[in-house]
């Protein structure tokens, strides 16, 4: 099925690039994205997308434009239905959403409900285009702002918040019932945010205060001991690898420098990687030059936290 996809702003590329998960892209537009999806329902893990339209077609942002293409459309659906508008990204049409709603409704056959429609038409104007769907889904996103880390059992401070956790596990295109494996897993964000779409979490780390507050935070997770320079798992036994890498300041590093724990823990990472599989690695400096020594480089992304913090995102692949 040909969807579109309405993106968050937070970011300029990664809402983009986790669609992969779900289907293949094949046209963006500010904060819009087309793409064909086998399985819709699959962007329910998505956690930079807002919703997710059936595509019905697209025009010029005029309201002309717009009258021209719903005529073509002859819309008339079974039961009541509702027309929703949005501008983003600098669209040159001056009608304001309202009454590009007004408008629109009166171009399709049936009876308004705004309240509870059966049926959900979304025009959506974002450049020089305007976008007409159908909603297929609306992902809401405060379900992961409720997972605030803040709130878990047990908590540490500098720990990455769920949209993007959810994020990275969705850029390694893990998939239900696959194996994904945190090497430095800390409180466990990332193992839950895996376990919570059907994927099997495992992951290790040094400091045994981690792995008691991890297993606090999602009892039923694989969580062990170990050095992520030499680990407890079998070669080319996970599908996949997402891991938010110390930064040697508010936790301790047992290895002689940061470059010597990198190095050693993507060697590993190589090693239990299944042949063509990811790992999405984050750190808080550049470290694509050592990655690719073990593993492609499929992506490097940053995404500023505040002054003092902006996070590296590597997409590797074996």
């Amino acid at each position: 099925m040909k969807v579109i996809c309405l993106l968050s702003g937070e970011h300029p590329v990664l809402p983009a690039k986790e669609l992969e998960v779900a289907g293949m892209l094949t046209d963006l537009w500010p904060q819009v994205a087309v793409m064909d999806c086998p399985d819709p329902e699959k962007t329910g893990r998505l956690a930079q997308t807002h919703l997710v339209l059936r595509y019905l077609d697209t025009c010029e942002p005029t309201l002309e434009a717009v009258r021209t293409m719903l005529a073509d459309l002859a819309l008339s659906p079974d039961g009541t239905f509702a027309v929703r508008a949005k501008k983003v990204c600098g669209t040159p049409i001056e009608a304001e959403p309202p009454a590009i709603e007004r408008f629109a409704g009166g171009l399709i056959q049936g009876k308004v409900s705004l309240a509870a429609p059966d049926h959900e038409f979304h025009l959506v104007f974002s450049g020089d285009r305007c976008f007409c769907g159908e909603l297929l889904l609306r992902i809401d996103r405060r379900t992961m702002d409720l997972r605030n880390p803040y709130g878990r059992p047990f908590f540490h401070p500098g720990v990455m918040m769920p949209r993007m956790a959810r994020t990275l596990v969705n850029l390694s295109l893990a998939e239900p019932g696959e194996i994904l494996y945190d090497p430095f897993c800390g409180t466990g964000g990332t193992m839950l945010e895996a376990d919570l779409i059907g994927i099997q979490a495992y992951g290790s780390d040094t400091d045994r205060a981690m792995l008691i507050g991890s297993r606090q935070n999602l009892p039923k997770a694989g969580v062990l001991a170990g050095d992520a320079t030499c680990l407890p798992v079998k070669s080319a036994a996970v599908d996949a690898v997402v891991s938010d890498l110390p930064y040697g300041q508010s936790v301790p590093i047992i290895a002689p420098s940061l470059e010597k724990l990198y190095s050693g823990s993507l060697e590993e990472i190589r090693r239990i990687l299944k042949p063509g599989r990811r790992a999405v690695i984050v750190t808080h400096q550049p470290i694509g030059l050592i990655a690719q020594e073990y593993l492609t480089v499929l992506g490097q992304y940053e995404q500023r936290v505040h002054k003092s913090l902006t996070r590296r995102i590597l997409v590797l692949e074996k």
